[in-house]
């Protein structure tokens, strides 16, 4: 995938201004039609799976303190990897997002929720909410497009570390609380500033993250274990705590990655958006930079409806459990203006990511033109590449551009 902007064919070519403006009047109904249809059936439906989600992590915990006893930990450790999965992705994810907030209910609103993760609420609504949610797919704008550490558009630079992305990719996934909580932060870009230079709010929020990590980890790790010790369970609880931390973090890494990262969802330049970017503007790439997963509706109900992911993208407020209702006339709008509705099954869109995420390891060009006779060359290539420095690879850039022309004059000379 490259920018849109840069592909021979740019999919919203066909739609002119008025267009872009009436699928924002059209989506702003359908918003509507839900914002005034809200009430009691929507505030019990959260309200259950709140109360479900506390009362199963009760008893998954109450059963663990007997888990020196295989039988109880594996029901323990199931039902605990579930309540974490239920707790991040329909009820931390979405209350934070402050879909719930009209029922104007203290204990499940945006500005008091908490959720079960190392990342604190402040510092994930900052870099979610507010930046990701804004910038959605931009490169160079949106570092939710490989979150610093891995590249997933052509548009981005290649560097030789980024072969080992797929490494990267999978240690994030087990540990996706702490690489998220990183991630907020700005880690990376922050720990670059001496230390004296560091701002005042990068040091608060890293002291507020630290404090929420300590929290966590005493929870998970020596409370409840601690609780055990009179069953001869300690070591069990703390496996399966461990466990279902482990579980989670590679389930919502998963939903996640599939909402943005699968080939075929696109991505836009910095220069192609405009200052005065119009509400009609901003749906379509909403629309086009994220993408659903089908399935049943315990899964959708398991991912958060980040399933809906177009949808959510859209309509961020609007209450969950009202995505797939929304989802037909979403897809309607899709198909009156010819535009991708991009949906696949969760195994085909976790297979694309990670497809792509192998892919835009190497450099462009570099696997298309690899095959079985001429693969010794190409590795030679490879080395030189990853080991010559800034001039050898952009040299090699030049060469691909150079190439890419021509193939397109030719095209064009062909047509």
């Amino acid at each position: 995938m490259t920018t849109i902007t840069r592909k021979e064919t740019n999919p919203t070519a066909h739609l002119t201004e008025a267009d872009v403006e009436q699928v924002g009047i059209e989506l702003d109904a359908i918003r509507q039609d839900i914002i005034d249809s809200r009430g009691a059936k929507d505030a019990a439906y959260i309200r259950k799976v709140v109360d479900a989600q506390r009362k199963l992590e009760l008893g998954s915990r109450a059963v663990l303190l007997a888990s020196a006893f295989p039988p109880a930990w594996i029901a323990g450790t199931i039902g605990l990897s579930i309540a974490k999965i239920l707790e991040n992705m329909e009820i931390g994810h979405n209350v934070m997002h402050g879909q719930w907030d009209w029922m104007r209910d203290p204990k499940i609103h945006s500005t008091t929720w908490e959720w079960d993760n190392a990342s604190t609420a402040e510092g994930w609504k900052h870099s979610h909410n507010q930046v990701h949610h804004t910038y959605t797919n931009i490169v160079g704008k949106d570092n939710d497009l490989g979150y610093g550490i891995m590249r997933v558009d052509e548009d981005q630079k290649w560097y030789p570390m980024y072969l080992g992305q797929p490494l990267w990719n999978f240690i994030n996934a087990c540990f996706f609380e702490y690489g998220i909580a990183a991630y907020d932060l700005e880690l990376g870009k922050n720990l670059k500033v001496p230390k004296a230079k560091r701002s005042e709010a990068f040091k608060r929020n890293a002291k507020n993250t630290l404090a929420k990590i300590r929290r966590q980890a005493t929870k998970d790790y020596v409370v409840h274990p601690a609780l055990s010790i009179p069953t001869g369970s300690f070591l069990p609880t703390l496996a399966a705590n461990f466990t279902a931390n482990l579980v989670r973090n590679l389930w919502t890494h998963s939903v996640i990655m599939c909402g943005h990262f699968p080939e075929g969802v696109e991505t836009f330049e910095k220069k192609s958006i405009p200052a005065n970017e119009t509400r009609g503007e901003w749906y379509v790439r909403q629309m086009l930079g994220s993408a659903n997963i089908s399935g049943s509706k315990p899964m959708h109900l398991m991912t958060g409806n980040l399933s809906f992911q177009i949808e959510h993208h859209l309509f961020p407020d609007l209450p969950s459990n009202r995505y797939s209702e929304v989802a037909p006339k979403v897809q309607a709008l899709f198909e009156k203006y010819d535009l991708n509705y991009h949906s696949a099954s969760l195994p085909r869109q976790v297979g694309s990511a990670w497809h792509k995420i192998v892919r835009l390891s190497l450099p462009n060009g570099w696997l298309e033109q690899t095959n079985v006779k001429n693969a010794p060359q190409q590795a030679g290539l490879l080395w030189k590449l990853a080991t010559g420095g800034p001039k050898v690879r952009r040299a090699y850039d030049a060469a691909q551009r150079r190439a890419e022309n021509q193939r397109k004059a030719a095209a064009l000379t062909a047509a």
